[in-house]
Protein backbone atom coordinates (compact mmCIF):
# COMPACT_ATOMS: atom_id res chain seq x y z
CA UNK A 1 0.00 0.00 0.00
CA UNK A 2 1.24 3.39 -0.62
CA UNK A 3 -0.75 6.83 0.80
CA UNK A 4 -0.24 10.72 0.04
CA UNK A 5 -1.81 13.49 1.46
CA UNK A 6 -2.65 15.86 -0.95
CA UNK A 7 -2.13 19.92 0.19
CA UNK A 8 -2.68 21.40 -3.14
CA UNK A 9 -0.28 23.89 -2.21
CA UNK A 10 1.93 23.78 -5.11
CA UNK A 11 0.68 24.44 -8.83
CA UNK A 12 0.79 20.40 -10.24
CA UNK A 13 3.19 17.67 -8.06
CA UNK A 14 2.74 13.69 -8.56
CA UNK A 15 1.58 12.59 -5.72
CA UNK A 16 1.46 8.48 -6.10
CA UNK A 17 3.39 6.74 -9.38
CA UNK A 18 3.72 3.38 -10.86
CA UNK A 19 4.33 2.08 -14.49
CA UNK A 20 1.06 1.86 -15.21
CA UNK A 21 -0.93 5.09 -13.96
CA UNK A 22 0.48 8.85 -12.17
CA UNK A 23 -1.76 10.38 -9.59
CA UNK A 24 -0.81 14.17 -9.10
CA UNK A 25 -2.57 17.20 -7.95
CA UNK A 26 -2.84 20.47 -9.43
CA UNK A 27 -3.95 23.97 -8.17
CA UNK A 28 -5.01 26.79 -10.83
CA UNK A 29 -5.34 29.97 -9.04
CA UNK A 30 -7.95 32.52 -10.50
CA UNK A 31 -7.76 34.19 -13.43
CA UNK A 32 -4.93 31.55 -14.23
CA UNK A 33 -4.47 29.29 -17.43
CA UNK A 34 -2.93 26.47 -17.94
CA UNK A 35 -2.18 23.87 -20.70
CA UNK A 36 -3.37 24.94 -24.51
CA UNK A 37 -4.02 24.47 -27.86
CA UNK A 38 -0.40 22.68 -27.97
CA UNK A 39 -0.90 20.72 -24.94
CA UNK A 40 -1.71 17.16 -25.21
CA UNK A 41 -0.33 13.53 -23.99
CA UNK A 42 0.51 11.16 -26.77
CA UNK A 43 -0.57 7.91 -25.19
CA UNK A 44 -1.65 8.70 -21.66
CA UNK A 45 -5.72 9.65 -20.69
CA UNK A 46 -5.91 11.90 -18.30
CA UNK A 47 -8.74 11.75 -15.78
CA UNK A 48 -8.91 15.14 -14.24
CA UNK A 49 -11.40 15.31 -10.62
CA UNK A 50 -12.69 18.50 -9.52
CA UNK A 51 -11.89 18.79 -5.79
CA UNK A 52 -13.09 22.60 -5.62
CA UNK A 53 -13.42 25.60 -7.49
CA UNK A 54 -14.76 26.50 -10.67
CA UNK A 55 -13.72 27.05 -14.15
CA UNK A 56 -13.27 25.83 -17.93
CA UNK A 57 -11.84 23.13 -19.74
CA UNK A 58 -11.06 23.61 -23.70
CA UNK A 59 -10.84 20.11 -25.15
CA UNK A 60 -10.22 19.77 -29.37
CA UNK A 61 -11.27 23.65 -29.36
CA UNK A 62 -14.63 22.64 -27.54
CA UNK A 63 -15.35 24.69 -23.94
CA UNK A 64 -16.53 22.89 -21.37
CA UNK A 65 -17.36 24.18 -17.45
CA UNK A 66 -15.99 22.19 -14.20
CA UNK A 67 -17.07 22.54 -11.16
CA UNK A 68 -16.56 20.83 -7.36
CA UNK A 69 -17.38 17.15 -8.21
CA UNK A 70 -16.89 17.02 -11.73
CA UNK A 71 -15.17 14.22 -13.48
CA UNK A 72 -13.26 14.36 -16.86
CA UNK A 73 -11.62 12.17 -19.17
CA UNK A 74 -9.29 13.58 -21.77
CA UNK A 75 -8.40 10.98 -23.97
CA UNK A 76 -4.83 10.51 -24.83
CA UNK A 77 -3.87 13.51 -27.95
CA UNK A 78 -6.54 15.24 -27.47
CA UNK A 79 -5.41 18.91 -27.28
CA UNK A 80 -6.62 21.10 -23.98
CA UNK A 81 -6.33 23.14 -21.66
CA UNK A 82 -7.78 24.62 -18.33
CA UNK A 83 -8.92 27.91 -16.73
CA UNK A 84 -9.55 29.58 -13.46
CA UNK A 85 -12.62 31.70 -14.32
CA UNK A 86 -13.46 31.70 -10.26
CA UNK A 87 -12.60 33.85 -7.45
CA UNK A 88 -11.20 30.41 -5.64
CA UNK A 89 -8.39 28.50 -6.46
CA UNK A 90 -9.17 25.14 -8.71
CA UNK A 91 -8.26 22.13 -7.03
CA UNK A 92 -7.95 18.87 -9.14
CA UNK A 93 -6.59 15.48 -8.83
CA UNK A 94 -5.55 14.26 -12.36
CA UNK A 95 -4.96 10.52 -13.06
CA UNK A 96 -2.67 9.79 -15.98
CA UNK A 97 -2.86 6.15 -17.62
CA UNK A 98 0.04 4.97 -18.90
CA UNK A 99 1.88 7.52 -16.59
CA UNK A 100 2.71 10.97 -18.74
Amino acid sequence: MEQAQLGFDRYFEVAIETDEAQAAEMTVEPGQSVGGPENYHADSDQWLFVVSGTGIVTVDGETHRIDASDLVRIEAGERHGIKNDGTEPLETVNFYTPPR
